[in-house]
């Protein structure tokens, strides 16, 4: 399937549980959220067999040992870069299959692809790469310790530090920072339809340089094919933030009522869109002589057999956003738009479009990093801005947080929050 977490009902569900079957799915975590808090009675003490190969773990818990029963775990073709210690604190644990995974320790992952998982454990006992022995961490501190000393004498001191600098920025601009901050209503309606949506606001992006802001929307158009799942788990939709007319509200509509102009045509309602793009699919097909379509005639499916549409109204009454459609004309980014209002729907979970949302902030800032450095590099273009300046190159893209509230005002999702971003803070400094 595609699960990303599990939630500790299922311990208290199911507590006589003896095996359980995840493999195939989408968890990043585990044991994750499948634990409840400790204390009695303890979870699980059945639990002879787990099975999460082929998913998305790059985290195995040292809580992986509250599992007393554990006789077999298979973790496969995950994303773990390291086991912990704790493993081999499970005090049954005889089957263990980490194959598949790209240890930082490569003699770990020798042993991993062709020793018996007795010799894993004891080599993780004994102090071996595993994230969980102290006199092991407090000697890998060390270790460093020596080998940014021996950078230093060696005239190489400075790359540590530069790699930091170098490392992408973002600011989070606090709702209470925030003299203006932008709020999204949503209506009751939506919950039938496509119930989750995650704002927010980034503000420094330069798209001029270059292709730039071809390469800008090539960039969504992957993550729409890749992470979206092609707009079946979730959509994007981008908007230059001064051309939003707030506050905004996301509702649903009746086909023969919602009326937008989309990128490049002009308005027409949303039955009559859907209605002309069928008929350029089925010319297409004619046309090439293949099954499959492309462009926004792929996914036109994902509506079959909605009453109502959703849709993101702005203050003058205007639909800016059709998801999982197309968005509007009228809020179209351009080479000089340096603000954007970010928007990311899904009729599956919050937390989708959150994941989604973080990748979405990470590639921006990858783009914008690169758009500057070409700028830079290319010694055209130059402009007085804050941005065209050599010593600039890694100032901070600003997210101001969006606040979802429902129609009596209730918060529904602060974007982002204090936990979000954590997907790719190896990648990025967010500074709070």
């Amino acid at each position: 399937n595609r699960l990303r977490e599990l939630g500790p009902g299922l311990a208290r569900a199911a507590p006589q549980l003896q095996e359980l079957l995840l493999s195939g799915n989408r968890l990043r975590a585990l044991p994750g959220g499948l634990l409840p808090p400790p204390g009695p009675p303890a979870p699980f003490p059945l639990l002879s067999r787990l099975d999460a190969a082929d998913n998305e773990v790059e985290e195995l818990g040292a809580d992986i040992a509250a599992l007393p029963a554990l006789k077999s775990l298979d973790v496969a073709n995950n994303q773990l870069r390291e086991l912990p210690a704790a493993l081999a604190d499970c005090p049954r644990l005889k089957e263990a299959n980490f194959r598949g995974n790209q240890l930082r320790d490569k003699r770990l992952e020798k042993m991993v692809n062709g020793c018996q998982t007795k010799a894993i454990l004891e080599y993780l006992r004994a102090g071996g790469r595993g994230k969980g022995k102290a006199e092991s961490a407090r000697e890998e501190v060390r270790k460093k310790k020596r080998e940014k000393q021996q950078k230093k004498d060696s005239g190489d001191g400075e790359q540590d530090e530069v790699e930091e600098a170098s490392k992408l920025l973002v600011k989070v601009l606090h709702v209470s920072e925030n003299p203006a901050p932008l709020v999204v209503k949503v209506s009751p309606g939506v919950k039938d339809v496509r119930a989750f949506i995650v704002c927010c606001v980034l503000k420094g992006v330069n798209l001029k340089p270059g292709n730039a802001l071809k390469r800008f929307l090539s960039m969504q158009t992957k993550l729409h094919e890749d992470i979206c799942e092609k707009r079946t788990v979730a959509t994007i939709a981008t908007h230059d933030l001064q051309l939003v007319k707030a506050p905004l509200t996301y509702d649903v509509q009746p086909p023969d009522e919602l009326k937008i102009m989309p990128l490049g045509r002009k308005e027409i309602k949303a039955k009559d869109l859907l209605r002309q793009l069928q008929l350029e699919a089925e010319e297409q097909r004619k046309q090439k002589k293949r099954q499959n379509v492309s462009g926004l005639h792929k996914y036109l499916q994902l509506l079959d057999g909605k009453d109502n549409y959703p849709c993101l109204v702005d203050a003058e009454g205007a639909v800016i956003s059709f998801p999982p459609i197309t968005n509007s004309e009228k809020t179209k980014i351009r080479k000089e738009t340096r603000d954007l209002f970010l928007e990311v729907t899904s009729d599956t979970s919050l937390q989708i479009c959150k994941d989604v949302m973080d990748t979405l902030i990470l590639k921006i800032a990858e783009l914008n990093r690169s758009a500057l450095e070409n700028k830079e590099g290319s010694g055209s273009d130059v402009e007085s801005d804050a941005l065209s300046g050599p010593g600039n190159l890694n100032l901070p893209l600003v997210v101001e947080q969006v606040r979802v509230v429902d129609t009596d005002g209730n918060l529904k999702v602060l974007y982002p929050s204090k936990t979000d971003l954590a997907t790719v803070s190896s990648l990025l400094t967010v500074i709070r």
